[in-house]
């Protein structure tokens, strides 16, 4: 009774806990970010002095809580951790009996299985001191920073002794919707609520993850030290939850009671606002799971129940051929729309030729879809099988000439021509991105719609799409407003930076500090940029004779030279004043790493290195000026290296006093 005594003892604790802690980010975020007063400082001190108090009693602090401080910090790449033991998948079934049979005479708890992705926990003397990934089961990424920044993690428990548990990271449905309400382009959208969590967790950013709403449910303890659990599962949850964790939902059920109990979770999800996509059966007593072992792939403690799926009868219309950038060319089928899982669905990916022909596809022949895991549409069956439809023999985009290649003996449809428009889509999503020519509403799977319409064969099209108006607004995910801003981030693209210029061309490795560098080193002369020699651009530091000659052989070619040409003919290249005198940095090269706190990022204080005549590179070399770090302690590879070479590491105060000469 002591840990269910426990539970019931925090509970109202917790409960206000979170309304404080909510109240109290809610009133900050009014006050600091949108310039206007919800309580006075006296309401806001008297709740947070409480917020104090009960975090002293209990012993927990909430994720978020202000009373604490939990920095951004922006990293390099996620290392890598191998599991103390393997994190296995669950066998599976769809038949409600077999759960009968499977849990026979003993107690099971039922509970969701979550969509999302599965996180392991540790903590020590109360404090989470790191979280891991499931990555392969074998070797997951190190994301305690991005843990750290969950809407609902406890960072510091009750429990002094070491605990480790995992549990699902998930973003729920209302907050999937309200990231995706901001984002206008379709095609940017995200596609479902599991992929926008696993990219939000695994960010090299937490400020990132932070904005995105990511929530953690426990569902399991590995180990927690110097507690007995009196061999039940069920106690090990109740006391997760005693320290402050959201636990997965459960029922504890018997074989005569688990049917029930799956139409019971049937009911609800519905309108369950977290993502799943089943449920699990585990045994209550401990030993007995333990003592069942496990297979090569699966634990034999535990069994996952995956709904049946929902399947409609429909009618094929047509199967459009989509070519992409890799000269594959993928069969759509285009049928009646029929409602699955709860939306409207039209058409689905046949894959390859060898699904294709397998399923025997032919216009008009009735045709059964589903949802594969709830989410992706695909064709069940084909119920008339006429097996009509005609490979083409030419590409839909550039009318070349098709083959089938066998690859693992499936057969798939490729476009021979080396010059397909279609294989030039990642040169236009360069043009288009951020750094380059910046046109919003361009994403790379519109850029390969409009590619396949015919809209867009060189750079200068883009500048042209307003003669397609009618069409782009007819296209799926396309409407008046998004065709409106289009068009109104292309008319601003048109006045672009030269270096910019030159970075969206796409020139083997000319990034665009090496176009800073040599638009610099010419004056911002483009004519004398084109007739640039190997040799001129070998002098410039950094350049060297390969990217040099890159950038020769570029302009050189009569095709390149020519769009390059057309492309001028639709921009205007803003003219670059350069103040010598305030070339200050002229000569030094840094490197910048680590979180920030007088830049609001790393390019804006590239910007103003580069103003300054510097240059910023991305790794620590002899010619490194310094190393622009505020942690200066850490064990980074680019701390590390700059030790080794005697490179000297600055915090951004030191920097500024000492480069800029400026007091911080």
């Amino acid at each position: 009774m002591e840990i269910e005594n426990e539970v019931v003892h925090n509970h109202t604790k917790q409960d206000r806990m979170k309304a404080l802690v909510e109240k109290l980010r809610e009133a900050s975020k009014a006050y600091y970010a949108q310039d206007r007063e919800i309580m006075s400082n006296l309401e806001y001190d008297r709740l947070y002095d409480e917020l104090v108090a009960l975090e002293q009693e209990t012993g927990m602090v909430l994720s978020g809580s202000p009373t604490i401080n939990v920095g951004y910090e922006a990293v390099e790449e996620l290392p890598k951790e191998a599991h103390e033991s393997p994190m296995l998948s669950l066998g599976k079934t769809k038949d409600r009996d077999e759960l009968k049979t499977w849990l026979g005479d003993k107690d099971g708890l039922l509970s969701w299985k979550l969509d999302g992705l599965t996180i392991v926990l540790t903590y020590q003397k109360g404090e989470l001191i790191k979280a891991v990934t499931r990555g392969n089961g074998e070797v997951g990424e190190v994301i305690t920073n991005n843990a750290k920044v969950f809407q609902n993690i406890p960072l510091r428990i009750q429990h002094e002794g070491e605990l480790i548990l995992r549990g699902e990271a998930v973003i729920t449905y209302t907050d999937f919707e309200k990231i995706n309400n901001q984002i206008e382009d379709v095609d940017a959208k995200y596609k479902n609520p599991r992929n926008l969590c696993s990219g939000s967790v695994r960010q090299l950013n937490n400020q990132i993850t932070a904005e995105r709403n990511v929530r953690f449910f426990a569902f399991s303890l590995v180990r927690a030290e110097g507690i007995d659990f009196e061999n039940s599962r069920e106690k090990q949850l109740l006391f997760l939850k005693a320290q402050g964790f959201d636990i997965v939902e459960y029922q504890k059920v018997q074989a005569d009671t688990v049917v029930d109990a799956v139409a019971d979770y049937e009911k609800k999800i519905q309108d369950y606002d977290v993502p799943s996509d089943g449920l699990v059966l585990t045994y209550d007593d401990i030993a007995y799971g333990r003592s069942l072992g496990r297979t090569a792939k699966f634990p034999r403690d535990s069994i996952a129940f995956k709904w049946a799926d929902e399947i409609r009868e429909t009618t094929l219309k047509e199967i459009e051929w989509s070519a992409s950038r890799t000269g594959l060319i993928n069969p759509v089928a285009i049928f009646e729309p029929v409602e699955l899982e709860g939306t409207t669905v039209s058409r689905a990916s046949v894959h390859n030729i060898s699904i294709l022909q397998g399923l025997q596809l032919g216009i008009g022949d009735t045709i059964t879809v589903y949802k594969a895991n709830m989410i992706i549409p695909q064709i069940a069956e084909n119920l008339t099988c006429s097996g009509t439809i005609e490979i083409p023999h030419v590409c839909p985009v550039c009318g070349g000439a098709t083959e089938i290649r066998a690859v693992n003996e499936v057969q798939s449809l490729y476009c021979t021509n080396p010059s397909c428009d279609a294989k030039k889509i990642k040169a236009f999503t360069l043009f288009v991105s951020r750094d380059a020519m910046n046109i919003d509403g361009l994403s790379e799977a519109t850029l390969e719609k409009f590619i396949a319409q015919g809209f867009v064969h060189q750079y200068q099209d883009i500048f042209h799409l307003d003669q397609y108006q009618e069409k782009i607004v007819e296209m799926e995910g396309f409407g008046k407003r998004s065709y409106k801003k289009l068009i109104d981030s292309i008319e601003v693209a048109r006045t672009v930076e030269l270096p910019k210029l030159i970075y969206s061309l796409g020139i083997t490795n000319i990034g665009l500090a090496n176009a800073k560098v040599i638009c610099k080193y010419y004056k911002y002369d483009l004519d004398a940029m084109r007739r640039a020699t190997i040799e001129e651009l070998s002098e410039i530091d950094g350049i060297g004779e390969v990217i040099g000659r890159a950038f020769v052989d570029y302009f050189a070619n009569s095709e390149n030279s020519e769009q390059f040409d057309n492309l001028l003919r639709e921009v205007h290249i803003q003219k670059e004043e350069i103040d010598e005198a305030s070339q200050t940095l002229d000569g030094k090269t840094f490197v910048v790493t680590g979180s920030l706190t007088h830049f609001g990022s790393r390019n804006e204080l590239k910007d103003l290195i580069e103003k300054k005549g510097g240059k910023v590179a991305g790794s620590v070399s002899a010619k490194t000026t310094c190393l622009i770090n505020n942690d200066n302690t850490s064990n980074s590879s680019k701390n590390k290296k700059a030790k080794e070479l005697n490179v000297p590491i600055v915090t951004e105060e030191q920097f500024i006093k000492e480069y800029l000469e400026i007091q911080p």
